[in-house]
């Protein structure tokens, strides 16, 4: 058959282990046979990283910022142990987060919703998306062990000289301090990402946060949210029939429990970490959470949410089975093309993006899937495979959906 022509290139970041081997098979099966493929490849392997002196994922960021739409493998973060395992010359920063900086984006996770995988919240019929401001709060924040009496303040020092203080505690016996901060431009940017990012999809937004208690720092949050969408989205939303609303962090927690989902839900940093696992764990398996980062300029970067399954990857070296879920790649890729077909108006690629999202989905109701999601499925007698065969699987219900 023709190949899909492509107009711009897409930006291609390959990664480490498991998921790199599911990557080149995803790329070589479900998408090479199909598109004249167009890309500006990086290669984020941990080994590439050490040896450009993390370079690489700067320059993979900048060509995100550049072209638009990427899509990216998932890589490794170094900690002690794997410095040594690898030999690194350093500990060097998670590449998802210079991306994220740099791109000064948001991270969308939504759940893969297929018929005979049924989240464990029996209401949920709808995927339930989740944002996350990925800046500042407890991830940056400074701490202190209090070991005799004292008083502790947060004090502020202009540029001038003069100081603002506020008292946090006088100790009379030992304890903690924790000081947090955020800045209004980033928490601008966020409520930009959400805004767009819901009318690019066409659901409500909610976002939430403990105002009631937090009166300076949460309602700093909400105040500009609300300034964002009064000033920039507000016709938009009225013209797309979608809503906006601010709710307290446990009433949108009891929403979620009780709803059918269909909604975005912004939540700060610390929040926004825990109920994406909630989520994806809820949802059925945590191998079938898509993941986009969302730049306020309006660029797209895919990529799966789960990890470089390094305990797969060593079964595989040693001629084990290793029975990796690839769905979430396989949805990255597909979304990935999808959107760059969308911004190019082509048409063609477009259509083949959702193609390859639905032979992916098809194949699971149909009842071959790997074992992860054995043990959550409602479909009698499953056929299990290995990640390599359900992607050569895959492929053959491509061929034939594409005729």
């Amino acid at each position: 058959m023709e190949k899909i022509k492509m107009t711009t290139p897409l930006v291609e970041m390959d990664g480490d282990e498991m998921a790199a081997i599911l990557w080149k098979e995803t790329r070589e099966k479900l998408v090479l046979p199909f598109v004249d493929l167009l890309v500006d490849y990086y290669d984020l392997s941990i080994r590439n990283r050490d040896l450009t002196d993390d370079q690489v994922t700067v320059d993979s960021a900048n060509a995100a910022n550049k072209y638009g739409v990427a899509v990216k493998c998932a890589t490794i973060t170094p900690n002690l142990e794997r410095i040594q395992e690898y030999q690194l010359k350093k500990m060097w920063k998670s590449p998802n987060a210079t991306i994220r900086s740099i791109m000064d984006g948001t991270v969308f996770r939504a759940p893969i919703l297929i018929k005979g995988i049924e989240p464990y919240i029996k209401t949920w019929t709808k995927p339930i998306t989740l944002a996350r401001h990925a800046y500042g709060d407890l991830y940056r924040a400074s701490e202190m062990k209090i070991d005799q009496p004292g008083k502790c303040e947060l004090v502020f020092t202009a540029e001038d000289g003069t100081e603002t203080r506020e008292l946090i505690h006088n100790f009379t016996s030992p304890g903690i301090a924790q000081g947090i901060h955020n800045l209004d431009s980033s928490i601008r940017s966020f409520a930009r990402c959400c805004m767009a990012y819901a009318l690019d999809i066409k659901q409500d937004l909610i976002f939430s946060a403990k105002d009631t208690i937090s009166k300076v720092y949460d309602r700093n949050f909400r105040e500009i949210f609300k300034e964002v969408f009064m000033s920039e989205f507000m016709e938009d939303f009225e013209k797309a029939g979608i809503t906006y609303q601010y709710c307290l962090i446990d009433d949108a927690v009891s929403r979620a429990v009780k709803n059918e989902g269909g909604y975005v839900w912004a939540c700060q940093n610390y929040d926004g970490d825990v109920m994406s696992d909630m989520l994806a764990t809820a949802y059925g398996s945590a191998a079938m959470m898509t993941s986009v980062l969302v730049s306020p300029k309006g660029c797209y970067e895919y990529e799966a949410a789960h990890g470089t399954v390094r305990r797969h990857y060593y079964r595989y070296l040693e001629g084990g089975v290793a029975s990796t879920n690839p769905l979430a790649i396989i949805m990255a890729w597909a979304s990935a093309l999808e959107k760059r077909g969308e911004l190019d108006q082509n048409k063609e690629l477009e259509t083949f993006g959702r193609q390859l999202k639905e032979a992916a989905v098809k194949t699971v109701e149909d009842g071959i899937m790997t074992a992860d999601l054995k043990k959550v499925t409602t479909i009698k007698n499953p056929h299990v495979v290995t990640g390599l065969v359900f992607i050569a699987t895959v492929q053959e219900r491509l061929m034939k959906l594409r005729g």
